[in-house]
């Protein structure tokens, strides 16, 4: 399944938008964290996507990135694109490797118990 959402926090005004960072999804998505990396890193936007090399060309730097895949080149493709946060969907848990592996490169690793979608819509609109 590739799931494919690329979304710009207030794309409408620049002006008149409160500064949002990764700490704040925290609360506002009703998330857990799993790694604290930078967790005051700013979030300029969202991208939901499971296929590697597609969230690669086209995350952006700052984005909160939400996926289902729990695999070391999760963490790979985080620090290559540069995105603020990884939002773990589903439940989506890591093992011991990646969560020193994201600690180690200092990835922020969220988690939502909401599909994908829902979670993705829960940025949306509540940012």
């Amino acid at each position: 399944m590739v799931c494919l959402l690329n979304i710009k926090l207030c794309n409408y005004d620049q002006k008149h938008c409160d500064k949002l960072y990764a700490k704040d999804l925290v609360e506002k998505l009703e998330l857990k964290i799993l790694v604290e990396g930078d967790i005051d890193r700013e979030v300029t936007g969202g991208y939901c996507g499971d296929l590697l090399s597609w969230v690669m060309g086209r995350a952006q730097e700052d984005n909160a990135w939400i996926t289902i895949m729990s695999n070391v080149n999760v963490i790979a493709v985080a620090t290559l694109s540069d995105v603020s946060c990884v939002i773990l969907s589903d439940g989506v848990r890591l093992d011991a490797e990646l969560i020193e592996t994201a600690q180690s490169r200092d990835v922020n690793v969220l988690s939502s118990a909401l599909p994908s979608f829902e979670t993705a819509q829960k940025l949306f609109r509540k940012v």
